[in-house]
């Protein structure tokens, strides 16, 4: 199985933008407008302190200069992963636009203001949802999970508000590398990366496909 990118894309160094974030938001809504569904899901991969890694997928909820932000269970395996071993990489797979965004960096908690209001804001069953399921630990079968639900929303069936669990949040990582890939033909494909200096600022460079 193998698809041959196009010839006459490519990415250079003078296409990109001044910074990672002013590219990734034209990058993104590229997505956007290319119509891709969920153009905000990304594969967070985390290692525990052995370096045994794990990944899944996860929507991203925001971005700024500080990094990427998504929300989720604490005590679930990323959660407890980005405790103990605070660094994630992100891959965006942006493949019928033959296009990927690869970071690398250090993960952090949200402040819990910004955690509670993301909450808030998510719909109803979403919220007991986050309270019912114990996300990553093993259930006996989905009879379980469902009666756990049910007893979520009976507890909270005359709460107009649904508190945030103490144990949910917001995760930002903070990038050290963003990295665009471009498909090019003969799988010449074009990587520049902005990579973070130790003294500060950023350089840019070009990777070998």
């Amino acid at each position: 199985m193998r698809n041959e990118y196009a010839a006459d894309l490519g990415l250079t160094e003078a296409d990109l933008a001044a910074d990672w974030h002013t590219q990734f938001a034209s990058w993104f809504a590229d997505a956007v407008a290319f119509g891709l569904p969920e153009p905000n899901a990304m594969v967070v991969g985390t290692a525990d302190p052995a370096g045994r890694p794990s990944g899944r997928t996860v929507l991203l909820k925001g971005y700024d200069p500080e990094g990427f932000v998504f929300f989720t269970n604490h005590l679930s395996r990323k959660g407890v992963e980005a405790t103990a071993n605070p660094y994630a990489s992100l891959v965006f797979p942006w493949f019928p636009m033959q296009r990927q965004v690869v970071v690398a960096g250090r993960v952090a908690p949200v402040d819990r203001t910004t955690s509670e209001a993301y909450f808030t804001s998510r719909p109803r069953g979403s919220q007991l949802g986050a309270w019912a399921s114990p996300q990553s630990q093993v259930v006996s079968g989905r009879a379980e999970l469902e009666e756990s639900y049910r007893e979520v929303a009976e507890r909270f069936a005359d709460e107009d508000v649904i508190p945030t669990p103490s144990h949910w949040g917001g995760l930002r990582v903070h990038p050290e590398s963003v990295e665009f890939w471009q498909g090019r033909a003969g799988r010449l494909h074009d990587r520049l990366r902005f990579r973070r200096l130790d003294e500060g600022g950023w350089i840019v460079e070009r990777l070998a496909p």
